[in-house]
């Protein structure tokens, strides 16, 4: 068990990995040249010359959502990792899917995003810091179009494209606030138009979301050509089609549309692919790599980001909606502290034993029990145990859960890896073992955009209505005209709370969800709803992570947790 304190880094690094070429073959049966090594411990799937192993076969999908995120922090990857450590020490053939970290939190205010304590994947720098280039290849892509759009512009505009209706603009894999909102193309005629435009994070580019929805190479370029990226004089569309853009960009996004394929610290095989955040984002790990998963193992865990208003409702009603994918099995991780955080007790004070306060920020956690029952699937709630944790304020957490006659299941994986999950795991294979639930969609693909959009607000987020802009409406409005209306919606707003103020947390009602700006991402499939003071370009906290990261005098890597 490692010691209170430890920094993941310390105890990720005290963990040799094993060759993922043998991994490879050992676990699944792939021979070298099915892998792309990026050195010896992490590699991507060669898609172009192995198929998948077994067509016929297909695994059973958990998902792994939480309830809504505190300071005090849930471990929502840490469980996903634990519990497939759990799953495998039980004999079964498992293997989890996450997303990539972003260099945009790690260096703000979340750190790392590969678990953490004994459930962690490694090479933890590796995946945390760069990874194999599949956030650099996406960032180039769509800065690529950026450039092409005004290189198309300052040589005469034949797409007769009116600069004012572009909506291509620049990311970086990095949180800046002072690049949210430029203007471009100053200096004089041979420096471009002059326009105004910004940045976002790269993690909310469609393109993003494209390589997380493809099936394939050929799915990808025919996603990236149908991007829009502005209008006409007469308000057509301009796709990146009919800018020839779609090959160069798929050119660089060839590679990174591959899975990686690393390890947990108990050498258990971890796909990690793609990275959209759940709060600007659908939140999600690439479809490829879930559906190769599937095909390799009997069972594979999913996460889909933030709480299960965010991930697990994305996951269902734009992942699943599009690829055909359903869970089988569904985990809600909570915490004791969490709890009393939702129910109004300070940070400081969450280490002082209080029952009153689990109870009452137990409404939050039965609000998401409440969601996924309505989706059709019966949660199987993980506590993420601390060392703080009394039995009392554990047995609330089991009350609670019983008035849903759902299980919760005490998990202790950061501090004992595989061993502290194997009953969250029974419970789970119990679960499955009940069959595969009917999951139902929230909404048909025929309603209206503000009807979708009201649908996940009155329903999830048990707001009184939505108060829509009047440039949010004339942009949904368009959007249905053009002929996408049919398209599920992807709600962008703070991850902490059920409402559009992150300073409400239990399980606020009658709130109205501010809806100010609508996006169309045609590519990808989804139309964005962006609420509240959102940003779909981070700033950084008042004291980033990054100033307390550097190198030792080994050359190690220091602060990073």
């Amino acid at each position: 068990m490692p010691p209170p304190g430890t920094p993941d880094i310390e105890i990720a690094r005290a963990v040799q990995p094993q060759s993922i070429l043998l991994l490879a073959q050992q676990r699944f049966g792939l021979p070298a040249d099915s892998l792309v090594p990026f050195g010896h411990y992490k590699a991507k799937i060669n898609m172009k010359h192995v198929g998948l192993p077994d067509p016929a076969h297909n695994g059973k999908l958990v998902l792994v959502t939480a309830m809504t995120p505190t300071p005090a922090g849930e471990g929502k990857t840490t469980t996903s990792v634990g519990l497939n450590d759990g799953l495998n020490r039980l004999g079964a053939r498992s293997s989890v899917c996450l997303r990539e970290p972003s260099l945009g939190p790690c260096f703000g205010m979340k750190g790392g995003a590969a678990g953490g304590g004994r459930a962690q994947v490694i090479p933890m720098e590796d995946i945390n810091l760069h990874f194999n280039g599949d956030f650099h290849a996406i960032t180039a892509a769509h800065n690529l179009l950026a450039s092409l759009i005004d290189n198309h512009i300052h040589w005469g505009n034949e797409a007769d494209l009116d600069i004012r209706t572009i909506t291509w603009r620049r990311v970086m894999d990095l949180n800046d606030r002072a690049l949210r909102n430029l203007v471009v193309g100053l200096g004089g005629g041979a420096h471009g138009v002059p326009r105004e435009t910004g940045f976002d994070i790269t993690v909310a580019s469609e393109l993003m979301a494209i390589l997380c929805m493809a099936d394939n190479t050929a799915d990808l370029q025919a996603r990236l050509g149908r991007i829009i990226v502005g209008r006409r004089r007469d308000q057509s569309p301009v796709t990146v089609a009919q800018l020839g853009a779609d090959g160069a960009m798929a050119i660089l996004l060839r590679d990174a549309l591959q899975p990686n394929l690393v390890q947990s610290l108990e050498h258990n095989p971890v796909f990690i692919h793609g990275g959209p955040f759940a709060n600007i984002a659908h939140g999600c790990n690439s479809v490829m790599a879930t559906r190769y998963a599937l095909n390799l193992n009997d069972i594979v865990v999913t996460e889909a980001g933030f709480g299960a208003d965010l991930g697990a409702e994305k996951f269902i009603d734009i992942k699943c909606r599009q690829s055909g994918l359903r869970p089988d099995a569904v985990v809600l991780v909570s915490t004791v502290r969490a709890l009393k955080m939702q129910g109004g007790v300070a940070r400081k004070q969450l280490d002082t034993p209080d029952v009153a306060a689990v109870y009452a920020g137990g409404a939050n956690l039965t609000r998401h029990i409440r969601n996924l029952l309505s989706f059709g699937l019966t949660p199987v709630v993980a506590i993420n145990h601390f060392p703080g944790d009394t039995e009392a304020e554990v047995e609330a957490v089991r009350d609670l859960c019983r008035d849903w006659q759902v299980p919760a299941v005490v998990a202790s994986h950061w501090a004992e890896g595989g061993d502290g999950a194997t009953e969250l795991a029974q419970a789970v294979l119990d679960q499955l073992a009940q069959g595969s639930p009917e999951v139902q969609l929230l909404y048909p693909d025929s309603a209206s955009l503000q009807d979708k959009i009201e649908t996940i607000a009155t329903r999830v987020y048990d707001a009184a209505g939505i108060d829509v802009s009047t440039a949010a409406a004339r942009q949904l409005a368009d959007f249905e005209q053009m002929g996408f209306g049919h398209l599920p919606v992807c709600i962008a707003k703070t991850q902490y709370s059920f409402s559009a103020d992150p300073n409400r947390r239990g399980a606020p009602t009658g709130h109205v969800l501010p809806v100010r700006e609508a996006r169309l991402c045609a590519g990808a499939g989804f139309v964005v709803a962006i609420c509240g003071d959102i940003m779909t370009m981070p700033g950084l906290p008042r004291h980033p992570a990054a100033l307390n990261m550097g190198l030792n005098a080994d050359g190690d890597i220091y602060g990073l947790v």
